[in-house]
Parts: structure tokens; C-alpha cells; sequence
């Protein structure tokens, strides 16, 4: 589906492409980890103090796109299995160095998980939800599989970026569209809801905005300046 959309300045209109979660993300592989992404920066160290130490530990990263998570995770010594339901972007995660280390399995998270019940001492999922509408079947799943005495981490795009029109998009640099895969408008309350209706312990909960020194890292980020960009979630069994 193609639309326009107000565009620069001077008038002129962009061409939004909106495809499937699926196909967006296929497309987007090309080009993911060589953009400026200002959530992924802030992201990653909350991740890591979140999660605490991971060596010897199994991790499952569900929904590990180009696998920065998971060959990070395994470089640390833990045993991850990482899932994604994108072709290319599994493919970009397969052809890094120390892959190897990763059990990389393809699988539509809308489908139930091919892991053990509480198989997995840290779950992870990162900047996944914000393409879930069925968020209750899928934080049970999470829970399923992590042990009593683990956890499960979840990191999304704040909902306050739907405010400005703010969606996980990129620019094709073929045709110049701004395409965006598919993604459910979620508020903070259908997150917290969610969790709690699978289930699921609320142990920590924040916000975190963009400010200078992201700015510095990231020129993209210079537009989000002092907005919530990012909202974390750790969570327990009962």
C-alpha cells in the first residue's frame, strides 16, 4: 500500500510504503545495522543492566532481528537461542562473526514458542512489541518458557512516539519511499495490562528520553530532543 505524506519543506511529498511486519523487515536487513538508530543506542546498555550477568546462563532472545543482542549475549558466555520470523534479517545475523555460538531459529512469534517449558534462565525481547496486538497470548508464551527463579526483559519504542507520527520505519534507498512494517498502536497501560493479564510479575518499569548526550551519538535523535523514546520492562513469573 502507498500513500503520500507531507514531506519537506518546500512542499513537496514523500511516498509511505506500508507492508506486512514481515516484509518490511525482510527489506529493511539490507541496510538495518548500518543506519543511525538512536533507540537501538539508547537501548542497549539498559538492556545489559537489566539482564545482569548471562554467562553460563540460556537466554532466549525472541525476536532477534540482525542478532545484536544474541551474539553479544553469547560473546558473554551465555547459551542463547534467538528466534525471528524474517528471513533477511536472520540471514544478516547468521553471516556475523561468532554466530556460530547462536541457536538461530526461524518462527512467527504469533505461533507458540519451540522452546521447554521453563527452559530459559532470561528471556528477552527487544523492540518487538510495538508490531504484537495480541499481547497477552504472547507475554504467557515469554513467561512459559522462563524459570521461576528467572525473568524477562522487554524493551519497545515509547509510546509517546506515536504522538508525532513516529513509527519503525526506514527509507528505501532504491526508491526513496518511507516504508513502514506493520505495527499495533499500543499504549503503556495495553503493555503493563498485557503482562499482567498473562500472568506475569511487574518488577520494573521506566521511561528514558533523548537528551544531549544521545544527541551527540545520534544526529537523528537532535528531533526527539527531551521526548520518551524507549520504555522498559522486567518482569517474573508467579
Amino acid at each position: 500500500m502507498k500513500d503520500a505524506i507531507a514531506g519537506p519543506a518546500d512542499g513537496s511529498a514523500r511516498v509511505v510504503e506500508d507492508l506486512p511486519t514481515r516484509d518490511g523487515y525482510d527489506r529493511w536487513s539490507a541496510l538495518y545495522d548500518e543506519e543511525d538508530n538512536a533507540l537501538c543506542l539508547l537501548e542497549e546498555p539498559h538492556v545489559d543492566r537489566l539482564l545482569g550477568p548471562v554467562e553460563g546462563l540460556s537466554v532466549a532472545d525472541v525476536g532477534c532481528g540482525t542478532g545484536r543482542h544474541a551474539l553479544r549475549l553469547a560473546a558473554r558466555g551465555a547459551r542463547v537461542t534467538a528466534l525471528d520470523f524474517s528471513t533477511g534479517m536472520l540471514g544478516k545475523a547468521r553471516a556475523k562473526p561468532g554466530a556460530d555460538a547462536v541457536r538461530f531459529v526461524e518462527h512467527d512469534l504469533r505461533e507458540p514458542l519451540p522452546l521447554a517449558d521453563a527452559s530459559q534462565d532470561r528471556v528477552l525481547t527487544a523492540l518487538v512489541l510495538d508490531h504484537v496486538s495480541w499481547l497477552v497470548p504472547f507475554f504467557a508464551e515469554l513467561g512459559r518458557v522462563c524459570r521461576p527463579d528467572g525473568f524477562v526483559v522487554a524493551t519497545v519504542m515509547h509510546p509517546a512516539m506515536l504522538l508525532r507520527g513516529v513509527q519503525a520505519h526506514f527509507t528505501d534507498p532504491g526508491t526513496g519511499r518511507d516504508v513502514r512494517p506493520a505495527s499495533a498502536p499500543n499504549a503503556i497501560a495495553d503493555y503493563v495490562m498485557g503482562a499482567l493479564g498473562a500472568g506475569l510479575v511487574l518488577e520494573h518499569l521506566s521511561e528514558h528520553a533523548v537528551d544531549r548526550a544521545l544527541v551527540a551519538r545520534s544526529a537523528r535523535a537532535a528531533k526527539h530532543l527531551g521526548w520518551p523514546l524507549l520504555l522498559l520492562m522486567r518482569l517474573r513469573p508467579r
